[in-house]
């Protein structure tokens, strides 16, 4: 089989999104399937399609049209703002985008026109995590000039937490956003139908026992669903699978060498200075034909009996701890977010 392979097992995608999206039906919260670490890959969507997403969620317009050239027909929402490069892609493809630049809207509004469709956006608001978002005392006036934009209905309004600065969705946040819809809505005499209130890291707090749930309904779920876990600690999430992807790799080379390197040191390839270890004497080494043109080593998990020493643009180093690696054998591999992201990226890696 050709290596390095990245094997997915689409009944454990399946499982996990659809025990959160039952988990999250009593909360009265829709889940939108987000896809982009699997570069749109059909077969993970037709997955989240089955187990009852309301929309799929990707970040490139590629994966979109990707999707779509494969016959995926289930609402899709673009959930990085449009590039104004892309404008007539996004509308002909993408039935919804999150939006925070008003001059992005008006020209989707009139891609919209000429293409002869209707587009819906959803406002994204800052609340804290200094990516994305309008400022809260500035969301009306933007909404009340993308009301005006023919072409464009307002789907609703969101919010991202914990991807750039680590800020976790709570109570007070929440309530914030909740806050906003009311006064949106009394303010403008209208109904916002999706109130997205962020993404996996929400998790935790939409299940914790003392969680006011307010007006947010909709949560666009990615690392949860693929890898089975939330991402405010990356801890495990009771009753889904972690197993869902696994990177395999050849031996190249397996041998018997000193614990430390010799010789004056200066930085690595990668501008790192590479640590001493606690021990001397001889080690087994393993290199794996796995590197950093492939993937995140500092996100994976080596197999049992297994430690991973560093890596190169094309070396994966293991010290054997309990035995002998031969060449030609293949090892494999669990991912984090990261690794999993890297490695569906490169060209060198076969998905």
């Amino acid at each position: 089989m050709n290596n390095p392979r990245l094997t997915t097992n689409l009944q454990a995608i399946h499982h996990n999104a659809s025990t959160l999206v039952t988990q999250l039906q009593p909360l009265s919260i829709e889940v939108c399937g987000v896809t982009k670490a699997t570069l749109g890959n059909p077969e993970v969507a037709k997955q989240l399609i089955d187990a009852g997403t309301t929309s799929l969620g990707e970040s490139r317009i590629e994966n979109v049209e990707r999707l779509r050239h494969a016959g995926i027909t289930h609402p899709i929402m673009l959930i990085r703002s449009p590039m104004p490069s892309q404008v007539a892609r996004v509308v002909a493809h993408a039935d919804i985008s999150l939006n925070t630049e008003l001059g992005v809207i008006e020209a989707l509004s009139l891609e919209a026109l000429s293409q002869d469709r209707q587009h819906g956006v959803i406002l994204m608001v800052e609340l804290g995590d200094l990516r994305e978002g309008i400022m809260l005392e500035d969301v009306e006036a933007v909404l009340r000039a993308v009301r005006q934009l023919p072409g464009i209905y307002v789907k609703g309004i969101g919010t991202n937490l914990a991807c750039q600065s680590g800020v976790i969705p709570d109570n007070t946040n929440m309530s914030q956003l909740s806050d906003l819809v009311d006064s949106l809505e009394s303010s403008l005499d209208m109904e916002l139908e999706i109130i997205s209130g962020g993404n996996s890291a929400n998790l935790v707090w939409a299940f914790g026992v003392d969680s006011h749930i307010g007006r947010i309904n909709h949560l666009r779920l990615g690392e949860s669903i693929l890898l089975g876990r939330e991402t405010v600690h990356r801890s495990h999430i009771e009753g889904l699978k972690d197993n869902a992807f696994t990177l395999t790799a050849e031996v190249i080379e397996s041998n018997t060498k000193p614990a430390n390197p010799w010789g004056s040191r200066g930085e690595n390839a990668f501008g790192e200075e590479h640590p001493r270890q606690h021990r001397e004497g001889l080690v087994h080494r393993v290199i794996v034909a796995l590197g950093r043109q492939d993937t995140d080593p500092s996100g994976l998990t080596a197999p049992e009996g297994f430690t991973i020493i560093g890596s190169s643009s094309d070396h994966l180093v293991l010290e054997s701890l309990d035995g002998e690696a031969s060449v030609g054998q293949e090892l494999s591999f669990a991912v984090n977010y990261a690794a999993l992201l890297a490695a569906m990226t490169s060209p060198f890696v076969r998905c």
